[in-house]
C-alpha cells in the first residue's frame, strides 16, 4: 500500500547537493516525487512508496548529505498521488 509524505527541511540544505542526493536516495529507496529548494533556503519534498521504503527515505532526509546540517525536518502526511519516478524541480 502507498503511503505519501511532505517533507520539508530546515538549515544548511542549499548549495550542498542535498537535490541531488535527495533524488539518488529516491531511487535507491524506490520513492516517487520531487524535491526543490525553496526561496527561504528550505528544501521541499514530496514523496510516496511504501510504508517501509518511505520511513527509511525520511529518516536519511532528517540527516541529508554529509556537506548539509539540517537543523529541522517536518513530515506531514498526504494522499498518494500515484506517481511515476523522482525528479528535481
Amino acid at each position: 500500500m502507498l503511503k505519501a509524505v511532505l517533507i520539508q527541511v530546515f538549515g544548511r540544505v542549499q548549495g550542498v547537493g542535498f537535490r541531488f542526493y535527495t533524488e539518488e536516495k529516491a531511487k535507491e529507496f524506490n520513492i516517487a516525487g520531487f524535491v526543490q529548494n525553496k526561496g527561504d533556503g528550505s528544501v521541499y519534498i514530496e514523496a510516496e512508496g511504501t510504508a517501509d521504503e518511505l520511513d527509511a527515505f525520511v529518516e536519511w532526509c532528517k540527516k541529508g548529505p554529509r556537506w548539509a546540517n539540517v537543523r529541522d525536518c517536518i513530515v506531514s502526511e498526504m494522499p498518494p498521488l500515484q506517481r511515476k519516478g523522482f525528479v528535481v524541480k
